[in-house]
């Protein structure tokens, strides 16, 4: 009878150290996210910041009733202002808006990470080629041009993550709007490039949201 109890005791004294290195597992990675989430809440990442540069026209053509054609090339600049915090751009798209209607096809950065206080220069081309408008904004945009100035908005979608130490938190959503005044005839600011481009200067600030 002692014989038996031995080995039923030998039986569970393996399972009772399992269980303890388990626990012991659960409670070190509980320690690690609680420190992950402290340092998180006293550093409070602040929001990357973008600037539209420049942009350059080689094509803006709306002379076909509710149709636009249209070939940009713009210069954005990205600065991630944290000290302690890295960025990874997954993905970016930019495209131009006018009156909150596409007017171009989406064009996609190139992953990237960002360190901390770093800067990041893109000068992606987006174009659309005789692309549909409704009627009432065919109309405002064709008097607009006529004018001599049109406002348009550059708008980058995409999602990041943050990077703390070697912690990267999940997926967010980020959304930025740049400003874009484009003047013809008479009243136009830009400069010359090439034969039939025409290049203009900004220091656009843009929203951006999370």
């Amino acid at each position: 009878m002692s014989g038996s109890k031995d080995c039923g005791g030998h039986h569970k004294s393996p399972r009772k150290n399992f269980r303890r290195v388990i626990s012991c597992i659960l409670i070190l990675l509980l320690l690690v996210l609680i420190t992950i989430l402290l340092i998180w809440a006293i550093l409070r990442p602040s929001k990357p910041n973008f600037t539209l540069l420049d942009t350059t026209v080689y094509a803006f053509n709306a002379t076909t009733f509710n149709f636009l054609t249209s070939n940009f090339q713009i210069t954005v600049r990205s600065e991630n202002p944290n000290d302690d915090i890295g960025i990874y751009y997954d993905r970016l798209d930019v495209y131009a808006t006018y009156r909150n209607q596409e007017i171009t096809l989406r064009t996609r950065f190139p992953p990237t990470y960002q360190g901390h206080n770093e800067v990041n220069i893109w000068s992606p081309i987006i174009y659309g080629t005789m692309v549909p408008i409704s009627p009432e904004y065919s109309v405002a945009l064709g008097a607009e041009q006529m004018a001599g100035s049109v406002f348009l908005v550059i708008k980058i979608d995409g999602r990041l993550r943050w990077k703390v130490g070697t912690f990267v938190t999940g997926r967010y959503h980020i959304h930025s709007r740049c400003p874009a005044y484009i003047t013809f005839g008479e009243q136009s600011h830009g400069v010359l490039v090439g034969e039939n481009a025409v290049k203009f200067q900004f220091y656009s600030r843009c929203s951006v949201s999370l």
